[in-house]
């Protein structure tokens, strides 16, 4: 404790030897903080000078010109940026406040604060392209305006565009003011860390947006995360003078009416906002003894920490000695059993036999994985290794896999729009894994028995063993074919060409799993021979949409339009070449939205020959082929309840 006051000493010391004009209001309005789990190894003193060395070189370069954001590296990696509308002595005080705050973080290895005036955050790793995590949810207010509907239009209409038009304005910031002909007003502001990529800004905004929206029965709201931001308000919280033009920004001539525009503007609405984490959730967990905090820091791992080892004798009696009666299922690695630990946590827990040679990957693997944190994927607990008997610890599913209610014993169960909510939210977990993660996590083996459904049939993507990194700036890698034929990309399949794009494939036959009923290698032999996909593509050609519906549905339950969009959806997921094929992020987009998608209907693929398509979608599902020679190190999967 004495240390950490002296490290307070010193960042107070610094904060008050640098003087500054006075300021007008920098916006010290603390909505998010949060500290790293893990503890340094210096020692505080000496960590303390190396932090604050930091903080010194961010505030010496704010203090400078008109700059809005700074990065350093030396010695710690650390960021800072302001909205762009604050003034200088603003921007200052702003970062001023942030670094006494991040003194309760003073132990670990990473921190941050967000105000509504300026961003702080500091790691032990590069972090500058990092877009969102855990810790990305709104920030909504309880007043409300004597015409809110209207507002509500006036507010959305204006975020959609800024969602469109901030990533194309150079340094990523753009506040704006909209007035309706019914009177109302509507200020909004979006901006992007300037470290991002403008395809990545896109991504953070229309997550942030999603977020906000569930904000627009307030008057005011706000999105926040470690990549982007968003705040809207009926009142003015900056200059007149500070205003961007969007309209040069929104494509077809300032109108704003290009098809692209319209796929991503409408977008960002609907159930898709990310949970409310407070950090006085984070504070709860902080007080607890390290047993307490197993599952780790939901507001966001600040550096790939290892994984949380259990025993193998307390896993064997949580089991009751892996025991048929605890068995839940078979995979390809190994079998999984229900456990309750000690302290009556359920969990399900792998039991894995794998080559030596995949052994000696385990532990880089596994690390990578527990690191993984989204709602819509499946959490890995920790693990338990002896001998060549390894034991992998997730969280516990009680719904089962989506193939049991898509076409096994529990059909018929899902209504349509639990089976939209499942498609999306399996949408989410992918386009984390593709582009929001440090890494980009090709997981290879996308299918309705490896989405699990929680208490509330919100789903969650398990089974990473066939998992492959991509390298950044390589477009595929190739390799030998591991996964499931009948849900597999034919470049992958045939070529062994790997890429982001072959779990897109997946994805989309999932979905025609989803909204038919039926599994991708069933065969219709009335009134014409085909499989799924086949059909799929000649119902949409023939625009005959509903035919495609599963019969279990009632009929008032959805519309023909909605069955054409999400029909639409998954064929352009599994065109070939691999290009036509949308990115995650974009699939988000478009599920997220009510208007046309495309300008031009997707066409049927012709890269390969209908023969090989049925070899493809006629091998039984339920076979899992993994490579000898694959990088893949174990199967982590299996941990719904049977």
């Amino acid at each position: 404790m004495a240390a950490g006051w002296r490290w307070l000493a010193v960042v107070m010391l610094v904060v008050s030897s640098i003087s500054e004009p006075a300021f007008s209001n920098p916006q010290t309005n603390l909505l998010n903080k949060g500290c790293g789990q893990s503890n340094v190894t210096d020692t505080p003193t000496n960590y303390a000078k190396q932090l604050n060395a930091s903080f010194s070189d961010l505030r010496s370069q704010l203090s400078r010109n008109n700059k809005t954001f700074a990065t350093t590296a030396q010695p710690i990696y650390a960021l800072a940026q302001c909205r762009n509308y604050l003034s200088k002595p603003d921007c200052v005080a702003c970062f001023d406040a942030a670094v006494l705050v991040a003194r309760n973080c003073y132990l670990a290895t990473g921190g941050r604060v967000i105000f509504d005036g300026c961003f702080l955050r500091y790691e032990s790793i590069i972090f500058y392209t990092q877009i969102t995590d855990d810790g990305s949810h709104p920030v909504c207010g309880a007043r409300t305006v004597p015409k809110q509907d209207v507002f509500n239009t006036t507010a959305k209409e204006l975020l959609n565009d800024l969602v469109f038009a901030t990533p194309r304005i150079n340094g990523f910031f753009a506040a704006a003011k909209r007035v309706s002909a019914a009177g109302a007003t509507a200020y909004a502001v979006a901006q992007c860390i300037e470290t991002l990529a403008e395809s990545s800004c896109q991504a953070c905004l229309v997550i942030a947006n999603s977020n906000i929206q569930i904000c627009l029965l307030s008057s005011v709201g706000r999105a926040v995360g470690i990549g982007c931001f968003m705040r809207y308000s009926d009142k003015h919280f900056f200059a007149n003078n500070q205003t961007t033009n969007l309209a040069p920004f929104l494509g077809g001539g300032g109108g704003g009416s290009s098809g692209k525009k319209k796929a991503i503007i409408a977008g960002v609405v609907g159930g898709v906002g990310i949970i409310l984490v407070l950090a006085a959730l984070f504070l709860y967990q902080q007080s607890k003894k390290p047993k307490a905090a197993r599952r780790g820091d939901i507001l966001g791992a600040t550096q790939l920490r290892g994984p949380e080892s259990y025993g193998y004798k307390d896993l064997k009696a949580a089991t009751k000695g892996f025991s048929e009666e605890n068995k839940l299922g078979e995979g390809g690695f190994g079998d999984v059993y229900k456990g309750t630990l000690k302290n009556g946590d359920v969990v399900a827990v792998k039991k894995l036999v794998i080559s030596s040679r995949a052994k000696a990957d385990f532990d880089s693997e596994v690390r990578l994985i527990t690191n993984v944190h989204h709602r819509n994927l499946i959490r890995l607990l920790g693990c338990s290794a002896k001998g060549e008997e390894l034991l992998l610890v997730y969280e516990y599913m009680a719904n089962a896999s989506l193939d049991r209610y898509i076409y096994g014993d529990k059909q018929g169960m899902l209504n349509w729009k639990q089976r939209i909510d499942i498609i999306f939210g399996t949408a989410r977990g992918l386009a984390y894994l593709h582009e929001q993660f440090h890494v980009c996590i090709i997981h290879r083996d996308i299918k309705s028995s490896n989405i699990l459904l929680d208490d509330e049939f919100q789903p969650k993507i398990a089974d990473f063993g066939l998992a492959r990194l991509l390298p950044e700036n390589q477009s595929h890698v190739s390799t030998k074919f591991a996964g499931t034929l009948g849900y597999t990309a034919p470049e992958y399949a045939i070529h062994g060409h790997l890429s982001e794009k072959v779990d897109i494939y997946s994805f989309g036959i999932v979905v025609l799993e989803i909204i038919s009923g039926r599994r991708s290698s069933d065969i219709r032999v009335e009134p014409v021979t085909e499989y799924l996909l086949e059909q799929a593509w000649k119902l949409y050609e023939n625009e005959n949409y509903l035919e495609l519906a599963d019969k279990t549905l009632e009929a008032s339950e959805y519309k023909a339009e909605e069955v054409k969009r999400m029909l639409e959806i998954a064929l352009v997921c599994t065109q070939s070449p691999p290009n036509l094929r949308p990115s995650m992020s974009e699939v988000v987009i478009m599920l997220s939205s009510d208007r046309p998608i495309f300008q031009n209907q997707p066409k049927r693929p012709s890269m390969i020959s209908d023969f090989d398509q049925r070899i493809l979608a006629l091998t039984d599902t339920s076979a899992t082929t993994a490579s000898s020679t694959s990088h893949a190190t174990a199967s982590f999967s299996g941990v719904s309840g049977r």
